[in-house]
């Protein structure tokens, strides 16, 4: 059996699935307002989804919903709801969802018989018995545990059904507990991370205090740098496609429903390149290595690791040595249309000004170096910067856009 790679893009919001389907990606997955783990990315209403998916299939982009908490008693009955609505979404329902816990797993069958179900990386998903647990049940895909090495997965592969799929994070955050199963944020603040609501208490600073010494607090770190008691690096595999192919992977994950336009359009289209070129001509994936690397670095990230995919990484591959991510590009807008006198309409993210330059990312690759000529708000007023984020906007760059097109600077 050939086996197609999938590139898999998560969204946010309505703006950024058309972002991430513009820019490459063959599937994207979403959340509702509940039952996802993230929720404090701004998820989708049932009217933005149904938006969303309709956008998606006219272009041949699956879309997968995140239904992926672990139930209480009292979530049951508003998630067999929102099942039943989401089965019976017009025009169309989504093509899968991604689903954790065995009780939801019983309701999404129940109740959405014509959409597939994918099994999240919550549930642990570590052994090829899994595998074969999942799809007995008829789960037609599983997404691997983040711990797993490529050998691992390529066993799984071995082992599991031909029509089985199998899902794996290639690039993006990591978290620092099991397969995401953290109870820290609760502990700390009553916020459930299996509830999608982490408050990320692994990026704190800690301290250790002596019990005969309340009060005295002593530093974790040895150095000014930062405290790196959990952190992990980000994951990034653009550099080992032939490998994820090898192990027989069948979708390559992108991690970030809470991130940018930006960070979805430079992901999808750096792994999407990457991958078309090694399946064409595997000398040239080699060859445009350095253009990759430095693609995927206009996203934001905390360094890169390549995580567990090589066995388990040293402390000195996975723990990074700066508290702060690395910022190369600022989000300025997404290009919306154009008015009757020509100029590009756009809602802005952040501050710029005519006369910058900036630069102008293209879904086909090209990155293009422009000057603002003329920024105009609604009414047709000049200004001479547009320092309010959100605003609607009209501008002049002095060179064809298209819709889509995302506005960006570099920073030093």
């Amino acid at each position: 059996m050939e086996r197609k790679v999938e590139l898999l893009v998560p969204a946010g919001s309505l703006e950024v699935l058309k972002v991430a389907v513009v820019f490459g990606a063959d599937a994207v997955y979403i959340g509702g307002g509940a039952f996802g783990l993230r929720a404090k990315a701004k998820n989708f209403s049932m009217e933005e989804m149904a938006e969303g998916i309709a956008f998606a299939h006219s272009r041949g982009v699956k879309v997968y919903v995140a239904v992926n908490i672990f139930a209480h008693n009292r979530d049951l009955d508003p998630l067999r709801a929102y099942l039943k609505e989401l089965g019976a979404m017009k025009p169309e329902p989504p093509d899968a969802l991604i689903i954790s816990d065995p009780g939801v797993f019983l309701a999404a069958k129940e109740l959405c018989p014509g959409i597939g179900i994918h099994i999240s990386t919550q549930a642990n998903n570590t052994n090829y018995e899994t595998f074969r647990f999942w799809h007995q049940l008829g789960a037609s895909r599983v997404v691997t545990a983040r711990e797993l090495s490529l050998p691992e997965i390529r066993e799984i592969r071995e082992k599991i059904p031909e029509d089985m799929e199998i899902e794996t994070f290639v690039h993006g955050a990591m978290c620092i507990s099991y397969s995401g199963r953290c109870l820290l944020s609760n502990y700390f603040t009553g916020r459930d991370a299996n509830q999608g609501e982490c408050t990320h208490p692994c990026r704190w600073k800690y301290a250790v205090v002596e019990e005969t010494r309340p009060g005295m607090y002593l530093p974790v770190e040895e150095d000014e740098r930062g405290t790196y008691l959990f952190n992990s690096k980000d994951l990034c595999m653009i550099g080992h496609i032939p490998e994820l192919i090898d192990a027989g992977i069948d979708s390559f994950k992108i991690e970030g429903r809470m991130k940018t336009a930006l960070y979805a359009a430079v992901a999808a289209r750096t792994y999407r390149k990457a991958i078309d070129d090694y399946l064409e001509s595997p000398e040239r994936y080699r060859q445009n290595m350095t253009w990759y690397l430095e693609q995927i670095a206009a996203c934001t990230y905390r360094q890169f690791t390549t995580g567990f995919f090589f066995g388990k990484p040293s402390e000195e591959a996975q723990i990074y040595d700066s508290s702060t991510y690395v910022k190369e590009y600022t989000y300025l807008g997404l290009i919306e249309g154009k008015n009757e006198q020509g100029l590009y309409r756009l809602r802005q993210k952040n501050k710029f000004s005519v006369g910058e330059t900036i630069e102008v990312m293209k879904p086909s690759g090209e990155n293009l170096t422009v000057v603002v000529q003329r920024i105009c708000d609604e009414e047709g007023g000049g200004m001479d910067a547009a320092p309010h984020a959100g605003q609607t906007l009209f501008i002049d760059l002095g060179a064809p856009l298209e819709e889509f097109d995302i506005l960006r600077r570099k920073e030093n």
